[in-house]
């Protein structure tokens, strides 16, 4: 299923993942480890799972890797979001609205999938 052609979701996948380090080596230098892992583990595994997705072996496996790659990125909100509301972390809106983005993005591409497989 691999198609090389532009595509949205894999571009805002991997700018997110950059975004996601640099936001981590930033949590790492004020000594915020655990959440900085954390995010860096999720951040950078929503477009490890877009890539994986690009060479699905059926339609069902390409759906199956859309939504892991859509929970990790509920999972990074939520770490953002507790990270933008706890005192001496650094302001997260700029990523959080990124996400948004993705998030609205693969939940399209995971609908109008299961849509063509009807």
């Amino acid at each position: 299923m691999r198609d090389d052609k532009e595509n949205i979701i894999v571009e805002l996948s991997f700018e997110i993942a950059l975004l996601i380090i640099e936001f981590s080596e930033i949590l790492d230098e004020k000594k915020k480890h655990i959440i900085s892992r954390h995010i860096l583990r999720s951040g950078t595994s929503i477009g490890a799972n877009v890539r994986e997705a690009q060479n699905a072996e059926s339609q069902a496996d390409f759906i199956h890797k859309m939504k892991d790659a859509a929970k990790q990125a509920d999972e990074i909100a939520y770490c953002l979001l507790l990270s933008q509301y706890s005192k001496n972390y650094p302001d997260t809106s700029l990523l959080q609205e990124k996400l948004n983005l993705i998030m609205r993005i693969l939940n399209k591409i995971i609908a109008t999938t299961k849509q063509k497989g009807e």
